[in-house]
């Protein structure tokens, strides 16, 4: 038997302040996208925007269902959105936050399962990686430089 590790580089930073303008601008618009969540059951609203290549910058954020399985999260609204306005024009990166009333979320938000697939086909469909900016509503701000890093062990058209 042999043993597989699997490490992931992340740059952390501890304020927006320290973030290269482009991504501190980006994260400030998914901050802002927020308020245009709609979470009447959990409450919990996610926020998200995305960078195309040619400079475009695009918010999107969740839209709940009392079905749960209907609702769409942030991530996949934002890639959506980001397909149907300019689909043959790469996303470089997607910045993820969130906020509740509850308590302060003071680590950085990832995107769920289905998500990362998402990012994972985007990345496939253009060859190329899409780094990702995670915060949570205060705290540290993690950066990746891939959907792969999140997803490290994942299917798509190689194994099809």
């Amino acid at each position: 038997m042999k043993e597989l590790e699997i490490k992931i580089p992340i740059q952390v930073f501890d304020s927006m302040d320290e973030l290269e303008p482009k991504d501190r601008e980006l994260l400030e618009l998914a901050k802002k996208s927020v308020e245009k969540s709609h979470a009447p059951y959990s409450q919990f609203h996610v926020g998200a925007a995305v960078r195309l290549e040619d400079g475009q910058m695009i918010g999107g954020a969740n839209h709940e269902n009392a079905a749960y399985p209907m609702c769409l999260c942030a991530e996949r609204s934002v890639l959506a959105a980001a397909h149907t306005s300019s689909p043959k024009t790469r996303v470089e990166t997607i910045a993820i936050t969130a906020t509740t009333p509850s308590r302060t979320i003071s680590e950085p938000i990832s995107p769920c399962g289905a998500c990362r697939q998402v990012i994972l086909e985007f990345e496939d469909r253009f060859d190329s990686d899409m780094r990702i900016i995670m915060q949570g509503e205060t705290g540290p701000i993690y950066i990746l430089k891939s959907g792969k890093d999140i997803m490290p062990l994942s299917f798509g058209r190689m194994q099809l």
